[in-house]
């Protein structure tokens, strides 16, 4: 019964893109299916939850084409974690994108929705992979699943953004992950994610540092540099689909592969012996130091929040290689955290389109006069990316921060927080020149900011941003229970 309720997390959302493109000429009824199995996801999702001890020990094989070689699936904390995430934001980015696209008059909405279930369903496949080979297998299928969302509009500047992203995403998986996979598979023996990982005491440490580099830079949607540029390159994409990139799927799946790879593929114990881990950290240090300058002077407003989510993404990576428990569970913590400030950004950038039809931060000045709850919600959301209170991103900073010191990395440490100073700079100047007077607009051009199904959606994620900083609890032990007892303390 339990593997029944597992598998149900993968097919539902695969089984709901079937049944989608046959509705095409019914959208209510597409549409309120898609919200339905929504729905439907989170309440799984929590029956799994609630029931972890048993979830734990079942095993599901799909497939094994060579012996030793499974495509299988098994639940942890750190795997359900991510699978809170991504079934609590599915429903809430559905019921933004419902409005966005009929506001926005976007066609092939149909084949848009359908390609979005794919998505999902290819992230919770992520989430519950047993080994590495299942993970590449549904890491690839995202890739292919969400190039036509990015794609979606068919004009030249879509194609072009399509192509870059298709390009780096499986270039770095074709040329850095799958070499990295099969090293692993011959000088351990297993692809097998295991606690405190797979390879032997005695193993070189000059090849396990290779193969940590090629995973580093393989896991491409961790988007270290100079590995990044399909993220500002897919903001050609509807928003719907930008804030499923940068919070639900793609983003957070390159940020959980490399936590899983790290945790239990390395062992923690093992990276905080190896020199390389320190200076790939320090290339994630610099990938969010040069991330922020360039969305400091970003004034197209979605390339602005892609940029910062290059910077917050190896935030993650910085601390999954620093080894260090406080950093492991800051890294953890942040999948979520980021997620769910970072969605409310993108959501107001939607609504701000629709709206205004302003895409630039120059623009906005006086904008919160007629959206006040829109930008009252970025304020929130920008918080959370900051990481001050009160947001949950608080939580997540403050032990990413701790990590660094008890690492002995105080280089990091200012890394962190000059990444930090500048995000106020790039993020909290946008709803404090919005909310600034204007002489310029006039009752005429007035629209006042009404309820819709976008600015729901908005509402929903600022007042989850706000929960996650009173509640942290349910995400702090998920993203510790990981961390060995006894190891992990760092260098």
């Amino acid at each position: 019964m339990f593997d029944l309720w597992l598998q149900l997390l993968i097919l539902l959302p695969f089984a709901t893109a079937a049944i989608v493109l046959t509705l095409g000429r019914f959208p209510n009824i597409r549409e309120a299916l898609s919200l339905g199995a929504g729905v439907m996801l989170i309440g799984i999702a929590l029956w799994v939850y609630s029931n972890m001890g048993e979830m734990a020990l079942v095993s599901i094989v799909w497939a094994e084409p060579v012996p030793g070689l499974s495509l299988s699936f098994k639940l942890d904390e750190l795997g359900m974690l991510f699978i809170l995430v991504a079934t609590v934001l599915w429903p809430i980015t559905t019921l933004y994108a419902i409005g966005y696209m009929r506001a926005h008059n976007e066609p092939r909405q149909t084949t848009f929705f359908a390609w979005f279930a794919i998505a999902i369903g290819s992230t919770l496949a992520i989430a519950l992979a047993a080994n590495l080979f299942t993970l590449f297998v549904f890491y690839e299928v995202l890739t292919l699943s969400t190039y036509p969302l990015v794609t979606h509009g068919r004009d030249e500047a879509a194609k072009k953004g399509g192509r870059t992203y298709l390009m780096i995403l499986l270039g770095t998986s074709i040329t850095f992950l799958l070499p990295a996979i099969i090293g692993t598979w011959v000088m351990a023996g297993s692809l097998d994610f295991k606690e405190g990982g797979v390879f032997a005491a005695d193993a070189s440490v000059v090849q396990i540092s290779v193969l940590l580099a090629l995973f580093v830079v393989g896991i491409g949607k961790a988007a270290i540099m100079p590995f990044h540029r399909w993220l500002p390159a897919a903001m050609v994409a509807p928003t719907p689909v930008s804030a499923l990139l940068h919070a639900v799927a793609v983003v957070k799946a390159g940020a959980f592969a490399m936590l899983k790879v790290c945790a239990l593929i390395f062992g923690l114990d093992l990276l905080a012996l190896l020199p390389a881990s320190t200076w790939l950290a320090y290339l994630a240090a610099l990938s969010i130091v040069i991330a922020s300058v360039i969305a400091l002077r970003e004034d197209n407003l979605k390339r602005r929040l892609a940029y910062s989510t290059i910077g917050q993404l190896n935030y993650i990576t910085l601390g999954a290689l620093l080894a260090t428990s406080s950093a492991f569970v800051g890294s953890a913590m942040h999948i979520a955290m980021h997620a769910f400030a970072k969605i409310t950004l993108f959501f107001c950038a939607g609504a701000i389109l629709v709206v205004s039809h302003k895409t630039r931060v120059s623009e906005l000045t006086g904008l919160g006069r007629r959206m006040p709850l829109t930008m009252i919600a970025f304020f929130i959301g920008s918080l959370g990316i900051v990481g001050v209170p009160p947001t949950g991103g608080t939580w997540s900073k403050w032990y990413l921060l701790m990590g660094t010191l008890d690492s002995g990395q105080w280089v990091l440490a200012i890394a962190l927080m000059l990444s930090s100073l500048l995000s106020i700079v790039y993020l909290l100047a946008i709803p404090v020149r919005a909310f600034l007077p204007t002489g310029s607009e006039t009752e005429a051009g007035w629209i006042p900011e009404r309820m819709s199904p976008m600015l729901l959606a908005i509402l929903l994620t600022s007042i989850a941003t706000i929960t996650l900083f009173f509640f942290p609890q349910t995400v702090f032990e998920l993203a510790s229970a990981i961390v060995p007892a006894g190891g992990g303390h760092g260098r």
